[in-house]
């Protein structure tokens, strides 16, 4: 029996390696002891974001307002009972990043799918990494991860070039992998290099975890041997901040 059964772990994505790599505290909080953190405004524009512009995508003769419209009843349902003090300035970017990324997307085709599942191993990891692709354009084999924003990224993120990486080399070398950010006023697409270094880093981290989590079963014993940097934006959330001090008594 692995380290990964022995915690309930049954695979990793991602967004998880990216969590361990930046948060171990906040990791073990939420994938061992079950103690989620809310999910923010942010988090729920982005999503809202994403089925516009989905919709906007499977069908090309859709008119984008259309779009922006199933985008904004989406945001609405999500944040319906949310606390979050952002909730109505990230609701007001909701429809203008659909409008900045939907014509960016549209001019790779009409051949496209979305929220593609991917599944792959790594070589000294137990389980595997699962994850699901935005947007594969298939006539062009270009692939598109879409970020949305409030001030526009000048390059690509870290964790999002191993969240990107890890589908993008499960298609082989000629794949052209990209991603979008946009924000209310502009957008802008990069080409993603060096695929498979962000692969080999993705594999260490998730090979880290492994090890660290043979260390005891117990994932209270795991959690005393870390801190969290409750100053950092992972805890911003009160919520947040309260199981910080539940757990780690900080």
């Amino acid at each position: 029996m692995s380290s990964f059964d022995n915690h309930h772990i049954d695979h990793l994505s991602a967004s998880s390696v990216n969590l361990f790599a930046a948060a171990p505290a906040l990791w073990i909080a939420e994938r061992l002891l079950g103690r989620k953190s809310p999910v923010g405004a942010a988090a729920h524009r982005g999503t809202a974001v994403e089925v516009g512009v989905t919709k906007g995508l499977l069908d090309p003769k859709i008119d984008i307002e259309e779009c922006v419209a199933e985008a904004e009843r989406v945001y609405r349902g999500l944040t319906a009972l949310s606390g979050d003090p952002k909730r109505e300035a990230e609701g007001e970017a909701v429809a203008p990043i659909v409008r900045m990324a939907l014509p960016e997307l549209r001019s790779y085709g009409a051949n496209v799918v979305a929220q593609e599942k991917i599944e792959w191993r790594a070589e000294g990891i137990s389980v595997p990494f699962v994850g699901y692709v935005d947007f594969r354009f298939t006539h062009h084999q270009i692939l598109v991860d879409l970020k949305t924003q409030l001030r526009l990224a000048s390059e690509i993120k870290r964790g999002h070039a191993r969240q990107v990486a890890s589908y993008a080399g499960q298609f082989g070398d000629n794949i052209d992998a990209r991603l979008t950010y946009a924000t209310p006023k502009k957008v802008a697409t990069y080409q993603l290099e060096n695929i498979r270094e962000h692969i080999a880093c993705l594999v260490k981290i998730g090979q880290a975890i492994e090890r660290f989590l043979s260390v005891s079963r117990d994932p209270l014993e795991l959690a005393g041997l870390l801190m969290p940097d409750v100053d950092s934006f992972y805890f911003n959330d009160p919520a947040t901040r309260q199981i910080a001090w539940e757990i780690y008594g900080v």
